[in-house]
């Protein structure tokens, strides 16, 4: 039936040991909680947060998992809720920090600061990675890089000029699973054999929106000057054009970005529809359902790519598929969806040098097929492939080992999982999708759009 049993499960710090992992810039960090943050050491390296809202706060608390990292600002408009819970959490671990409203002010009173992290609306993006790399700060900004390609333009250039590190918010280039995915499984061990298409997808249930405490408004002219209409828009600035750039640059980035990454290739040409079928055109202009199709050339052949987001139903939650002719790998950030699938025509004996090595591991009782019915001279089998459990594990959050590699780039010690061309990359690749939409056509990509 299956090969060797794997006794043990291998963990991130086994799998960063392998030089496929330390090649992609992985440093195994253990978890700090409750240190005090007195002087800073020659390997410390002073933060400021920019926007503390639901992503920031994400970020903020990853970033307090991780040692040497000192938070020396947190800057919000809504001092009444995003900076003040920010502000208590970095209290609580003994961050001595200032608060601010107002970045400009917040660079130019902070003089020690290191880096920053950005996770305000995509169409701050590209003005707050601008100034902060302009003042010497190094940058990790959250994805999409922006929600224009001149913003994105604008923040490529300037870290070219000022010479210090970007790095786009794509946290899967620095998760162990997926490095795993790519580097073993489909490179070296070539299990899926000719990638021919890739399937991906990020449903979600209804949502009525976001709201907030009563008495934490900000005053209209703090939202005016900031870009916002209301506090309605403030809170859900993704469905609004202009702020965001709707579901498929909100979820289909992260996804998207891997298909360009797994493929080494960016697509020619997509293909989308997008439609509203459900919310209120007036507070949700952007579509929530959205359908494409990419069409990539490789140097394996030519693959279809297809991703959709809808946002009335969860159906199979969120990942990524890769579709080979011997194989398929099943990919996402929770651990519950990963599996890669055998062909049933692929022998098991050519897959259990993989089982053996500790990377895969065939999941017990599964029957082999039978030929239930025949089509001219093809004998079709069973629907379901031998599924093999993936040997890695990541108990980090989500965010840790991508900001990990951030703050050891910083240091020297590895070179960034996403830099900002990379993140460009993906932009251009998504932002055409809403485009493709809106004109109703295929659309093709240049290979200078790829380049700045």
């Amino acid at each position: 039936m299956s090969g060797r049993k794997i006794e043990k499960v291998m963990d991130r710090r086994d799998f960063l040991q392998s030089a496929a992992a330390a090649g992609a810039g992985l440093v195994f960090s253990p978890m700090v909680i409750g240190q005090t943050v007195t002087s800073k050491k020659p390997d410390d390296i002073n933060v400021a947060l920019i926007g503390a809202g639901a992503q920031g706060w994400v970020l903020l608390n990853a970033c307090l998992l991780i040692p040497g990292v000192r938070f020396k600002a947190v800057c919000d408009i809504w001092t009444k809720h995003n900076q003040k819970r920010a502000s208590g959490l970095l209290r609580k671990y003994r961050h001595e920090h200032n608060t601010y409203a107002d970045y400009r002010e917040m660079l130019d009173k902070e003089k020690d600061l290191d880096a920053a992290i950005i996770a305000t609306p995509d169409f701050w993006h590209a003005e707050h990675t601008v100034a902060c790399l302009e003042a010497g700060l190094h940058v990790y900004c959250e994805k999409e890089m922006s929600n224009t390609l001149e913003g994105a333009r604008r923040m490529v250039q300037a870290a070219k000029k000022t010479g210090k590190l970007l790095q786009i918010g794509h946290q899967r280039r620095s998760n162990s699973r997926y490095i795993f995915c790519y580097e073993k499984l489909i490179k070296q061990a070539k299990l899926l054999g000719q990638i021919t298409a890739v399937n991906g997808q990020w449903n979600r249930a209804v949502n009525a929106g976001l709201g907030w405490p009563k008495g934490t408004d900000i005053d209209p002219e703090t939202l005016k000057k900031s870009g916002f209409e209301s506090m309605e828009q403030f809170r859900n600035w993704r469905w609004y054009k202009g702020l965001g750039g709707g579901p498929i640059v909100d979820l289909g980035s992260h996804q998207i970005d891997v298909y360009n990454w797994f493929l080494d290739a960016r697509p020619v040409s997509v293909m989308a529809s997008g439609r509203t079928n459900y919310y209120n055109k007036e507070t949700h202009q952007w579509h929530d359902t959205v359908m494409a199709i990419y069409e990539y050339e490789t140097s394996q052949g030519p693959v279809s790519a297809y991703y959709q987001t809808i946002s009335a139903n969860s159906s199979q939650g969120y990942f990524e598929s890769f579709l080979g002719t011997e194989g398929t790998l099943v990919v996402s950030e929770p651990a519950s969806r990963c599996a890669v699938f055998r062909e049933w025509w692929v022998l098991e004996a050519a897959w259990a040098k993989w089982v053996n090595k500790g990377y895969i591991e065939q999941e017990e009782g599964l029957d082999q097929p039978e030929d239930k019915e025949v089509v001219g001279e093809i004998r079709v089998p069973s629907p379901q492939p031998p599924k093999y459990k993936i040997l890695v594990t990541m108990d980090e959050k989500i965010h840790q080992p991508h900001l990990e590699n951030f703050f050891d780039a910083i240091r020297g010690r590895v070179k960034l999982s996403c830099p900002a061309e990379i993140g460009y990359e993906t932009a251009v690749t998504v932002l055409k999708v809403n485009e493709a939409a809106e004109k109703g056509q295929k659309l093709e990509f240049k290979p200078e759009e790829f380049r700045v």
